[in-house]
């Protein structure tokens, strides 16, 4: 096959190819990242990272691609929008506390293995326009300051709230990298469009948000139903209401996200109902069940016991009806002691609030 070389025709090929593999739109960058890794240093002296060790463990190379990998010039930043436009409206289940809310990039397939089998034949389909190139690819398998290079890469600005905003499509998408030796033409870097607008501030549940561009992991609901792998703090429980796998709010709020686009790929379709199912009957869920239900979702890698944590933690935000206490009553004796935890806080939760309303109101004694 003839290689084309002339910048402006290989960038085209380069983008036509991506389309076709499914990719919303690429943008290419280079690899200085001088005052991203300075603010990561600056988050990780915090401690805000947690228990995601990870962040720490693997030094200087998140921010410094060409030491992750050797010889890197360029990096392909590529997007895919996963907004499940069939799904029950966000707004609506949060509403209503019985129902069980999933961040709506959960509710299909997991996107990585399918990033990361389109992203491998686009390197490849770049090597047959361009010539041989060293080149790995990336889908959260690797350090990599994803929304920095992205940002570079001319894809959307890094919000306020800490996620990568599109002026065209919002910030609901997924984001995978190609690492290249290839001197491919850069893209202009994104310039911000958050102006005076801060509502993800104040939408956040937990005040993870501490200020403009700063997140205290530690407090946020993705970290604390996804990342945290022991007791969820007390002092956060009653905030994170019926969530019982990631957050959304400081995306719903996002201004920009009138703009977000449905997702063309089948596999982010809603499975089993998870965009409004009733937190008793997944409670309900045996371990089997899970393993056959979520195997192939993003949700199977916090493992079952995670999975009955954190949704008795919502059943102890829920209504105390009857079916609510039934279901956390038929596992006060569960195997794990990480799930009877979360299910006592949850009884003692509505046996405090039952005697509350029991308990006969005294009329103010008047002062004449």
């Amino acid at each position: 096959m003839q290689q084309l070389t002339p910048a402006a025709p290989l960038r085209s090929a380069i983008d036509a190819a991506a389309q076709r593999l499914g990719f919303d739109a690429i943008g290419i960058a280079d690899i200085e990242l001088p005052e991203d890794e300075r603010h990561l240093e600056e988050w990780l002296a915090r401690g805000w990272h947690g228990r995601m060790h990870y962040m720490a463990r693997h030094g200087r190379r998140r921010s410094r691609p060409a030491q992750l990998l050797p010889g890197t010039l360029r990096v392909i930043s590529a997007r895919m929008n996963y907004w499940p436009g069939d799904a029950r409206p966000p707004l609506q289940v949060l509403s209503q506390s019985e129902l069980a809310y999933v961040s709506r990039y959960a509710l299909g397939r997991d996107y990585h293995k399918l990033m990361r089998k389109a992203l491998r034949a686009l390197a490849e389909r770049i090597a047959e326009l361009a010539g041989p190139h060293g080149y790995r690819v990336f889908v959260d398998s690797a350090p990599v300051l994803e929304k920095a290079l992205a940002r570079n890469a001319g894809m959307g600005w890094i919000g306020k709230h800490t996620n990568l905003i599109g002026r065209d499509v919002g910030s609901y998408f997924f984001l995978g990298e190609i690492f290249t030796d290839l001197p491919l033409p850069l893209d202009a870097p994104a310039s911000a469009h958050c102006g005076s607008c801060s509502a993800c501030l104040p939408a956040c549940p937990t005040g993870a948000i501490v200020a403009p561009y700063q997140l205290d992991a530690r407090r946020c609901i993705s970290y604390l139903t996804i990342e945290l792998d022991g007791p969820i703090p007390e002092s956060l429980r009653a905030a994170i209401g019926n969530r019982i796998y990631g957050c959304d709010d400081c995306q719903l709020v996002c201004p920009w996200n009138k703009f977000a686009r449905a997702a063309a790929h089948p596999d982010f379709k809603v499975r089993h109902g998870l965009d409004a199912a009733r937190l008793t009957d997944l409670f309900g869920w045996s371990a089997a069940q899970f393993d056959q239900r979520m195997r192939g979702s993003a949700i199977y890698r916090i493992g079952y016991q995670r999975w009955l944590r954190n949704i008795a933690v919502a059943l102890g935000n829920a209504p105390g009806t009857a079916q609510t206490f039934a279901a956390l009553q038929a596992r006060r004796e569960d195997p794990s002691p990480l799930v009877r935890e979360h299910v006592e806080w949850a009884l003692a939760r509505h046996r405090i609030a039952a005697e509350r309303s029991a308990s006969p109101t005294t009329p103010p004694r008047s002062s004449a």
